[in-house]
């Protein structure tokens, strides 16, 4: 939504960000009983809890505060916080997961290609450092417009949960 308040700059509100900025839904602490929403976001209905698709050990859930439409990271269930603790059946889980997700991002948004990375530790930029997850970003060529730049903001063209429903619909 955007309007002009008389002073020639058009605004675009987005006050579900401000939930992001104040900290909202982030954990105490690094323990899975700290509020680990990480923990908390399977435990609920996928439609819900924006998950995608379900593994053995891993989920695949539309990020809240996405870069681009369709940001998606791979989550394992357990409550984790370093890529080496993980056991070779998760990494495994992680990587076909991941592969999936990018199958779907193609055949429901067409993406040109991809950003894919794990921000390890808060200093690294991982928003909770406490529950490892993997981000999986679609890019388009010039997806990086003057919002981000100048406004410090990302337009998204999409509701989440039509997102969501999209995706998990082509996975099957």
């Amino acid at each position: 939504m955007t309007d002009d308040n008389g002073d020639g700059f058009e605004r675009l509100w987005t006050p579900h960000r401000m939930a992001y900025i104040k900290g909202e839904g982030k954990p105490t602490g690094p323990g899975e009983e700290d509020g680990c929403p990480f923990c908390e976001i399977p435990k609920a209905d996928d439609k819900s809890g924006l998950i995608v698709a379900r593994g053995e050990k891993m989920y695949v859930v539309l990020n809240k505060y996405p870069y681009n439409s369709g940001h998606l990271m791979v989550v394992p269930f357990r409550h984790v916080a370093e890529y080496s603790a993980i056991d070779p059946a998760e990494v495994a889980e992680m990587g076909a997961l991941t592969q999936r997700a990018m199958e779907a991002l193609r055949a429901v948004l067409g993406p040109h290609g991809f950003n894919i990375g794990i921000n390890q530790g808060q200093v690294a930029g991982a928003g909770i450092a406490a529950h490892l997850h993997q981000h999986i970003v679609p890019r388009w060529g010039g997806d990086s417009n003057f919002m981000p730049v100048i406004a410090r903001t990302k337009t998204i063209p999409e509701m989440l949960e039509d997102t969501r429903e999209r995706l998990a619909a082509e996975w099957g």
